[in-house]
């Protein structure tokens, strides 16, 4: 019976099939997190629910649309925030720090017709977007020390990163929302010697700072024996006679009171000896 049925409607089923699957070519689902672009004999016609900011969920344009079949293709873009990852690269800072940056970038495709136009797929923009990530984050940080990158100056160093990247990302359709570092280390060994310049860079500064120590201290020491070599002048031209009992007790002290002189030992001087002459009272 079903034999007899399809024989007798074969042409009326052939022809309900063809129908069908015309309609299934025709008719395409686009959801939410997608936006499609429909490609006409090779060149973009029309986007399927663009990305519109401040646009509320429902009221996008996703949802079932249409395309004529065979001569338009669908190219399928995610709507949502998606991220590219730099590979691990050697930046060298302005102290000569050679450090390992690991870092990613968020982003939106906000112009789905350039985006096929200079890209073709989302795999191949971020494949693009990467050396783009690399040159900008390299340049950046370049421009700054190691340790500025551990206060909150790093912070305004990604958003000038962001910034760069925003503007070269434009060129291919998509927006970047952030740049962020994962992880900034110095190469295996560097830390090393590291603190062997820091190590020697202080013991240089110590050195110079005991030389100019060294250099005050003689010119404090010349200045004291000037002065007093000036005090000793103006003594002796106000009271040379004084002056000169000074000097003389000076000497006993040091010629008979030497402390040094521990094995005792004599003078012996003339009693008419100049020398002597100030316990004669003359």
């Amino acid at each position: 019976m079903l034999r007899s049925l399809w024989e007798e409607n074969r042409p009326a089923l052939i022809a309900i099939a063809v129908l069908a699957l015309a309609l299934l070519s025709i008719v395409v689902v686009v959801p939410e997190t997608e936006q499609a672009v429909v490609i006409r004999l090779g060149e973009p016609n029309r986007v399927i629910n663009r990305f519109r900011p401040n646009i509320a969920f429902g009221a996008t344009g996703a949802g079932l649309s249409w395309r004529i079949p065979f001569f338009e293709q669908l190219v399928r873009i995610d709507r949502r925030i998606l991220s590219v990852d730099m590979q691990s690269q050697e930046v060298l800072s302005t102290d000569r720090l050679r450090l390992q940056v690991d870092a990613y970038a968020r982003f939106r495709i906000i112009d789905p017709v350039k985006m096929v136009r200079t890209a073709g797929t989302t795999e191949r923009l971020k494949e693009q977007l990467q050396p783009i990530l690399t040159s900008v984050l390299r340049q950046e940080l370049g421009k700054r020390t190691f340790q500025s990158l551990l206060t909150a100056d790093r912070g305004a160093a990604m958003q000038q990163i962001r910034q760069n990247l925003d503007q070269e990302s434009r060129e291919y359709g998509a927006q970047i929302i952030d740049v962020r570092i994962k992880r900034a280390d110095l190469p295996e060994g560097a830390l090393e010697s590291t603190f062997s310049r820091m190590q020697a860079a202080r013991e240089q500064e110590a050195t110079t700072i005991r030389a100019e120590g060294q250099r005050n201290a003689q010119i404090i020491r010349a200045e004291a024996e000037a002065l007093a070599s000036k005090t000793y002048a103006d003594a002796f031209n106000k009271d040379p006679v004084f002056y000169d009992f000074y000097r003389a007790m000076k000497s006993y002290d040091a010629t008979f009171a030497d402390p040094e002189n521990k094995a005792g030992s004599t003078i012996i001087l003339s009693p008419d000896n100049d020398y002597l002459r100030q316990f004669k009272g003359h």
